[in-house]
């Protein structure tokens, strides 16, 4: 089975889809074979990839309420190793019509483990809130990866979703665990960001990555390309970091799994 990790943060903008479409591109150049899945409704990671969402392709509200196979909501972008399953609108309603479905938080596991076997990593774009679309990500998750914007209430944010992503892991997934928080949006010239990365690292401790995200327009224009900035602008600052995060992230899986 491949390894599944969420991205998640109930704050809306902390560049959840930015580290998501990123990571995975990185993953992919290094040869392994990475599946996004688009779970916000708002279907950022979709736009992040040149994906049309008006298109009648089956999306991840199908697989959840099960009109469609994962296999058939697969598309493969211009990136080798790299596919994604697009989101759609109608995720923002699923909690409603999957309110009285049998394992309901459990759907996207289900769906992972069936067809899913192929890939190294799956990354799953989150929305930003604890909807039963993040529970079901949650769920079927391996290890969390946070995104944290360097904001004064930044970390009090996050202590809510490291309760929450606690109350999954009593209920439903023994094994979820805490990857690690990367602080995004950084500027160095901002005694904020300076601020929020010390009480950060003196809160998690190991668990918040070295590497930082700064505040870089070409990630900011990249989504309005179809591409994500590794390949907007591979030299630009924020390019760099995100190949130096990836390059953090998987060192860290290797000792997750050893462990």
């Amino acid at each position: 089975m491949p390894r599944i990790l969420a991205i998640a943060n109930r704050k809306g903008g902390v560049g959840k889809t930015t580290t998501t479409v990123n990571v995975a591109t990185a993953m992919a150049a290094t040869g392994k074979k990475v599946l996004v899945v688009d779970l916000d409704p708002q279907g950022n990671a979709s736009t992040s990839m040149g994906i049309d969402k008006k298109g009648s392709m089956p999306s991840t509200y199908d697989v959840l309420i099960g009109n469609a196979k994962l296999s058939q909501a697969v598309v493969w972008t211009e990136i080798p190793n790299f596919s994604l399953i697009p989101s759609s609108p109608d995720l923002a309603g699923a909690e409603i019509e999957l309110v009285d479905v049998e394992n309901r938080e459990f759907r996207l596991k289900e769906a992972l483990h069936k067809e899913a076997v192929n890939y190294d990593y799956i990354l799953i774009d989150c929305p930003p809130s604890l909807s039963l679309v993040t529970i079901n990500a949650l769920v079927a998750a391996d290890a969390v990866i946070v995104p944290l914007q360097c904001e004064f209430l930044a970390l009090e944010g996050v202590t809510d979703l490291i309760r929450n992503i606690n109350q999954i892991k009593k209920r439903f997934n023994p094994g979820l665990a805490l990857h690690g928080v990367v602080l995004t949006m950084y500027d160095k010239r901002n005694n904020l960001s300076q601020m929020v990365e010390e009480d950060v690292r003196s809160f998690f401790g190991k668990k918040v990555y070295n590497t930082v995200i700064p505040r870089n327009v070409r990630i900011s224009e990249a989504p309005s390309h179809g591409k994500p900035v590794l390949l907007y602008d591979f030299k630009c600052p924020g390019s760099q970091a995100y190949i130096s995060l990836t390059g953090e992230v998987l060192k860290r899986e290797k000792e997750l799994i050893a462990c």
